[in-house]
Formats: C-alpha cells, sequence, structure tokens
C-alpha cells in the first residue's frame, strides 16, 4: 500500500461544553467536557506524546488525526492501514494496530510505516486492536476477532483470541489465550502490572509482568468490560463503553464520567502537564481538565 504522509489544517476545538456526571475527585473543580472535533466516523486509539499532542484514528475512513496542544485538529497520516489503537513508543513513533492486513505497525514522525507482525506462527492473526509499551521497549497488544467488511481473507486461523507479546528483539509470543474477546490493555509505569479487558466476559484482569514478557498471577481486577483504557499517576484505572468509568488500584470504582454518545471508545491523558482526558467516542472527540496526571507518554 502506498502511504501519503499528510498535515493539513483540518478542525479547531469546538466551544461546546458538557456537565459532567462525576464526584470521585478526578475531574477538576468546575470543569466540563469540551468537544474538541466531530464529524467523523468512528474515532479510537488515542495516544498521546512527551509534549501531550494526540494521535488518534477515525478507522472507517482510514485516518489518523493529530490533535495539538493548541487545540487544533489535522489529518497526519492516509491511508493508514485501518488502524485502530495506538501507542506512541519511547521513541517517538506510532505503534498502529494496523487491521487492514492484520498487522501490527511502527509509523515514524514522518509517516513512514515498517510492518513488526503481520502473522503468528505462520497463520494471520485476528485483527490487532489496542497496544501498549513497556518501559523497556516490549509491546503488548490484543488480537480479537472483530469480521471487517474490508478484509479479503478466509476464516480465523488463529486457535484463540489472544493476547500477545513482542520482545525488542522482534520475538513474538502469546501471553495470554484463555480470553473470550481480549480488547483494552494498558500498564503501569514501572512495567510490573498489566490489565486487560475480556469485553466479551464483561471482566478486565490484571496480571504480574515478568521480566521474560509472560505474564503471571491472573487476578480479577473488576467485573467491567472495556473497549480502551488508560491509567494516572495514582495507580487509577479508566476503562471505556458508556462513558468513562474510573477504578482505583484496587479495583474499586471511584468516579464515572458521562459522554453524550452512545459509545465510548478510548481515552489517555494529554495536554502540556498531561492532566487531561482525551476521550474517543463515536463521531466525536471530547476533553476534560482532571485532577491526576498521565503517566509516561501514553
Amino acid at each position: 500500500m502506498t502511504l501519503r504522509f499528510l498535515f493539513s489544517a483540518a478542525l479547531v476545538m469546538s466551544s461546546t461544553s458538557f456537565a459532567v456526571a462525576a464526584s470521585g475527585g478526578i475531574v477538576a473543580p468546575g470543569a466540563t467536557l469540551q468537544q474538541a472535533g466531530s464529524g467523523y466516523a468512528f474515532t479510537e486509539g488515542p495516544a498521546a506524546d512527551k509534549r501531550g499532542n494526540v494521535y488518534f484514528t477515525d478507522q472507517p475512513n482510514d485516518r489518523i488525526l493529530k490533535w495539538s496542544v493548541d487545540g487544533t485538529i489535522a489529518t497526519f497520516l492516509t491511508p493508514c492501514g485501518r488502524s485502530n489503537g495506538l501507542c506512541v513508543d519511547h521513541h517517538g513513533a506510532i505503534l498502529a494496530c494496523a487491521d487492514e492486513h492484520n498487522q501490527l505497525w511502527r509509523i515514524d514522525k514522518n509517516g513512514k510505516s515498517t510492518v513488526l507482525v503481520k502473522d503468528y506462527q505462520g497463520k494471520l492473526l485476528d485483527g490487532p486492536n489496542d497496544v501498549w509499551e513497556r518501559p523497556d521497549g516490549g509491546v503488548y497488544f490484543t488480537d480479537p476477532w472483530y469480521q471487517r467488511p474490508y478484509w479479503h481473507r478466509g476464516p480465523e486461523e488463529q486457535s484463540t483470541q489472544g493476547v500477545y507479546y513482542l520482545s525488542p528483539k522482534g520475538d513474538l509470543t502469546r501471553v495470554a489465550d484463555d480470553m473470550t474477546t481480549p480488547n483494552g490493555i494498558i500498564g503501569t509505569a514501572d512495567g510490573k502490572t498489566l490489565y486487560v479487558a475480556d469485553i466479551g466476559a464483561s471482566k478486565t484482569y490484571a496480571y504480574d509482568i515478568d521480566k521474560d514478557g509472560s505474564l503471571k498471577n491472573k487476578r480479577l481486577f473488576c467485573s467491567m468490560g472495556s473497549d480502551g483504557m488508560t491509567i494516572d499517576d495514582h495507580g487509577d484505572v479508566y476503562l471505556t463503553g458508556r462513558g468513562v468509568t474510573v477504578f482505583d488500584s484496587t479495583g474499586k470504582q471511584i468516579d464515572h464520567i458521562d459522554v453524550p454518545q452512545g459509545w465510548t471508545a478510548n481515552i489517555c491523558f494529554a495536554g502540556k502537564k498531561h492532566d487531561k482526558l482525551f476521550i474517543t467516542a463515536s463521531s466525536s472527540v471530547y476533553t476534560i481538565q482532571t485532577t491526576v496526571h498521565g503517566v509516561g507518554s501514553q
């Protein structure tokens, strides 16, 4: 596929704001949900760079967009392999779940893509969906089976909908194979704990991460699945679906943020201080000021 790198002015931050039903102290006093952009087919995959700019996808329209800290939005890359979930790695490149051909890509700052993963043991992946990089550069991604209308392939080739680990040396292993539909994924800043949402089972699990990338001590974190996930500097975990639901590190719900869309797909921290939530929800994207901060470049 030929890729075109674009960086043209598009949308600016909307002045539309919405009241927020939240009481747990995550949202800054007096803050309201701000519509940062609208008119998309379906937004997904927000990932912030170290400066607080956010890359997100409009997956049905096969493009990655960039929200800058000044509130402007521009197209970054189109086509983009039908990218879904994104993560900005420690080099500032984008890791993209490019599910048009069931691959994991690395996209540099100039929009040049490299295929990191194209199969597992010689068989096509189901469709990489969400991705997280741990501090040493190892990468975890979920691989659920969501039949896409643009696929030109046969039936599912993998024996399970799994979670995979790509080592810094490029070795790929399946590290979880007992979920119904793994989707959202996020890890702690110290790289010791991984959270994976099994959206098909309405559960989210926590794992301990071994140095070799394997996972152990699987335990139920909360009885809620999630499309996308993020984490703050207090260790609170943010799940999406019907708005945003926040759990502390013990799995206790501590907050909820209503979003005026039928589905909230994903979330990350944004802004110069990483103290704004950036929310992708159906045809729009939103921001809201918080009392907490994101970690790393999530």
